[in-house]
């Protein structure tokens, strides 16, 4: 096994928009103190709010934190930019890591009765299922959550969380390295000998995604397919969106990664190629909710509502990412979700399995 750190990479061309060009960066990370305890806490169901009564709200408020794992850095600040040009005077904090690491640090905050996440959106269903049934989550019914598309609707019918992200888990191939014809078609290449060496991985102990994915796998192939993975000695990154960029940048030949950060990689004319296993891609749904103690409770409903809307999908198709919204077309070079054969791991198999399998990629990795 190979921990990747930081390493010199040869340039990754960047098909994403350049938002951040214009006016400059709104994230504010430096006022997130403990001056925010006691805040608003949630009793129940809100009634719908209209977007322009919360606009006004939420200026008053003036700022929204946004406690992230979907998204990469990058991304997600161009989304927090794109909501302050949609509403002026409320900016965004973007708080970004992977999924396990953002959801410690909510759990954190919740335990020492710090009220500093406004926004939470998880890469781990089982985290928000856990936060719903330690009642920290607040329930309420945005304007644009019933006009997703309909394998996104009702993901939490209570109302505590909605779909803001759909990006399946596949497998990808460097161009320059292997041929259309000598890339694996399902996800037991990732264990063949030959490739030992060659291998990209991200880390289930970090990432939510790849936690997910690793439950699938334990469930489709056994202990073992972790066990001849580690004989092929893979580079393993933190996030899912680490082996693409490993193979873009030539250390490895093959790995696995997002369908939106491959699709964003071959767009903006990068060596890699998306493999669609046939033994099925990996996709869970991926929610956003608002903790109940959020202190911008406001700036965080106009939030939510904001990454449900059609302007949002716009936005998130530049970066390869699949749309919420039904008006939007999926982004150019990767087949939308209803063309890729999935294999989706059940509520009760993540419930269950994420923790344990962890344990077990540390056991057989070491790490």
């Amino acid at each position: 096994m190979t921990v990747s750190g930081r390493v010199h990479r040869p340039e990754i061309k960047d098909a994403g928009p350049a938002i951040r060009a214009q006016g400059g960066t709104t994230m504010h990370y430096t006022r997130l103190a403990a001056a925010v305890l006691g805040a608003f806490v949630a009793t129940g169901a809100s009634a719908q709010t209209s977007t322009d009564e919360l606009y006004e709200k939420a200026k008053a408020e003036g700022e929204v934190t946004w406690y992230v794992a979907q998204f990469t850095t990058s991304i997600a600040e161009d989304i927090g930019q794109d909501f302050t040009n949609a509403y002026p005077g409320v900016n965004v904090n973007v708080i970004r890591a992977t999924g396990q690491v953002v959801y410690s640090r909510l759990a954190q905050d919740l335990r020492n009765g710090v009220a500093q996440a406004d926004v939470f959106s998880g890469s781990d269903q089982t985290h928000l299922i856990s936060l719903k049934e330690e009642g920290n989550l607040l329930q309420f019914s945005p304007e644009n959550g019933p006009k997703l598309r309909k394998p996104y609707l009702d993901f939490e019918p209570d109302g505590y969380w909605y779909t803001t992200s759909a990006n399946p888990t596949v497998m990808a191939y460097n161009t320059d390295l292997v041929t259309a014809e000598e890339a694996p078609t399902n996800w037991t290449g990732l264990v063949d000998p030959k490739w030992k060496g060659k291998v990209a991985m991200s880390h289930p102990g970090f990432s939510g995604s790849t936690g997910s994915w690793a439950v699938l796998m334990r469930r489709l192939y056994g202990d073992e397919f972790f066990e001849q993975l580690e004989a092929n000695d893979p580079l393993i990154g933190r996030s899912l969106s680490d082996p693409p960029n490993t193979l873009v940048a030539g250390e490895r030949a093959i790995g696995i990664g997002t369908l939106a950060t491959v699709t964003r990689l071959k767009n903006a004319g990068n060596p890699i190629e998306i493999i669609y296993p046939e033994d099925g891609a990996k996709l869970t749904l991926s929610g956003t909710a608002i903790p109940a103690n959020a202190p911008h409770p406001n700036a965080a409903q106009l939030f939510v509502n904001y990454l449900l809307s059609e302007r949002a999908s716009d936005l998130m198709v530049t970066y390869g990412l699949q749309p919420m919204r039904p008006e939007v077309a999926p982004p150019p070079g990767a087949k939308a979700i209803d063309e890729i054969n999935l294999a989706s791991p059940t509520q009760d198999e993540l419930i269950n399995g994420v923790q344990p399998v962890i344990e077990l990629w540390r056991r057989v990795f070491g790490a």
